[in-house]
Parts: C-alpha cells; sequence; structure tokens
C-alpha cells in the first residue's frame, strides 16, 4: 500500500525563485564618466603651460580655478550668480507653467489643440533669440528682457514634450479606467499624469539647457549683474580667464541642474523598466 501512494505522489522538482531584473553593478562605472572631461583638463592646462595655447586668447585651468577663488572671496561671484539663478528660476516657472497648461489644453482636449496647436507650431519656426529686437520694444531692456527670453526658451520643450506625452497614452488604459468607474478627476491622476511623466521630465531637462542658453544672451543686453554682464565687462578689459570663468559656471549651472532633475525623475518613475546599456 504504502510502494502504491508513494508511485502515485507526484515528485516536485525545486524550482529557483523568479529573480527581478534590477541595475547591474558595474565596477567603477560612476568615475569613469569622469574620466573623458578629467582627461580634456588636463591637457588643455599641458598645452597652456607648454605655451601651446597663448594666456591671451585661452588661460591655463589653474588660472581660471585661481580667478574663481578670488571672486568667491571678494562675493563678487556669489552675487552675480544669484541673480542669474534668480532670472532663470523666474522664467522657467512662467514659461513652463504656461507651456504645461496649453499642453495639456491640447493635448487633452480636441478643441484645444484645434485653437492651441496651430499658433504654437507656427511660433516655434522662429529662433526666440531673434526675437531680441522686437522683445527690446514690447519690454524693454530691463528685467523683463532676461525673463522673457528665459520663459520663451523653456516654453516650447515643456509644451510639446505634454503634448506628445499625453497623446502617446494608450486610449484603452484611460477606456479601462472609465469602466472602473473612475472619475475624470481619478483618471488625470492615475492614467494620464502616470503616462504622460516620462515626457514631462524630458521636456523639462529640456527646457532648463534652453533657459541657461537663452540667459547667456539676455544678461548681455542692458544688465547691471549676473554671470553674463560679468562676461561681458571682463571682455571690455581684455580679461580671458574672467569669460572663461563664466562659461565654466554656465556649464556647471547646466550641468548641476540636469543632473538633479535627473535624480528626480528617477525617484518619481520608480514602476519603469527601460533599456540599460550593457
Amino acid at each position: 500500500m504504502s510502494g502504491t501512494v508513494l508511485a502515485e505522489a507526484p515528485e516536485r522538482a525545486a524550482r529557483p525563485a523568479p529573480v527581478r531584473p534590477g541595475r547591474r553593478y558595474r565596477p567603477g562605472g560612476r568615475w569613469r564618466r569622469a574620466a573623458s572631461p578629467v582627461l580634456l583638463v588636463a591637457v588643455w592646462e599641458a598645452a597652456a603651460r607648454s605655451g601651446l595655447l597663448s594666456p591671451e586668447k585661452l588661460p591655463a585651468p589653474s588660472a581660471v580655478l585661481a580667478t574663481g577663488w578670488r571672486l568667491s572671496r571678494d562675493g563678487t561671484l556669489a552675487t552675480h550668480l544669484l541673480d542669474s539663478f534668480t532670472r532663470a528660476g523666474l522664467g522657467l516657472l512662467i514659461g513652463g507653467g504656461l507651456a504645461l497648461l496649453l499642453g495639456a489644453v491640447a493635448g487633452l482636449l480636441r478643441l484645444g489643440d484645434d485653437l492651441v496647436d496651430p499658433p504654437v507650431q507656427m511660433a516655434r519656426m522662429l529662433p526666440h533669440l531673434g526675437l531680441v529686437p522686437l522683445l527690446i520694444i514690447w519690454v524693454g531692456i530691463g528685467e523683463s528682457l532676461k525673463i522673457s527670453l528665459v520663459a520663451l526658451g523653456a516654453f516650447f520643450p515643456i509644451y510639446f514634450n505634454t503634448y506628445a506625452g499625453i497623446r502617446d497614452i494608450d486610449e484603452r488604459l484611460v477606456e479601462a479606467a472609465r469602466t472602473c468607474g473612475l472619475g475624470l478627476l481619478a483618471r488625470l491622476r492615475h492614467v494620464v499624469l502616470p503616462g504622460a511623466l516620462p515626457a514631462l521630465f524630458l521636456g523639462l531637462r529640456l527646457a532648463i539647457g534652453a533657459a541657461w542658453l537663452s540667459l547667456v544672451v539676455g544678461e548681455q543686453v542692458n544688465a547691471q549683474t549676473g554671470i553674463g554682464f560679468l562676461m561681458m565687462e571682463a571682455r571690455e578689459f581684455s580679461q580671458t580667464d574672467v569669460v572663461v570663468l563664466g562659461l565654466v559656471v554656465y556649464a556647471l549651472l547646466g550641468l548641476l541642474s540636469d543632473l538633479a532633475l535627473r535624480v528626480a525623475e528617477r525617484r518619481t518613475l520608480t514602476w519603469r523598466r527601460g533599456l540599460r546599456a550593457s
């Protein structure tokens, strides 16, 4: 009897537990990204010290760093940096907020698409930095000009990515949410917003880069403070080290902004599993 029972009992083979895909460990992956910039700076320093690069044309990185330290100690760099950061933040807030609103209206409503999208499509063909003479006539040459340029630069990336992010959502998901009894606000919160977030983050990253680029131009028009003004003033006195320092500051501001946004995106979109580089 016991032999029959043992013969009829199925043998259960031990199966390994499913492994959840995760981030691959790459030894030295973080430091490897810094290798090429460090190499470029080292070559630049060696070329400047050997005389291949004239100090009047392109000073050595050590000289630029010394200039930055000098301007930081007396508070000059901090003052100009704060003004530039304020202009960029206000312009990004105004342009990004308007773009988010119009992009959502055009993406969600058929009437909004018909009324909003055509003029925006026409306006995006105009180089916003080429509108400086017209903006001077409209808003003057004060702070409004700088903020308007930043707002224009930030508007189009956020608008188009908001519009595309909403339109790329699978309509079957919205219909399923409606079938489950979710109201309009609930569908927007639980279906539309999560589906559009990846495109929104991409648009914001592009908008931040365009904002800093626009600020470079805006602060060179009748400005009294800001990194752009510091560079223009240094050009008048042939202070190449200060000009290069301003460019480095702009580059670092853009890099740090993009890095902060990547961290926020990674923490917000924890549910997304995209293709990772091998």
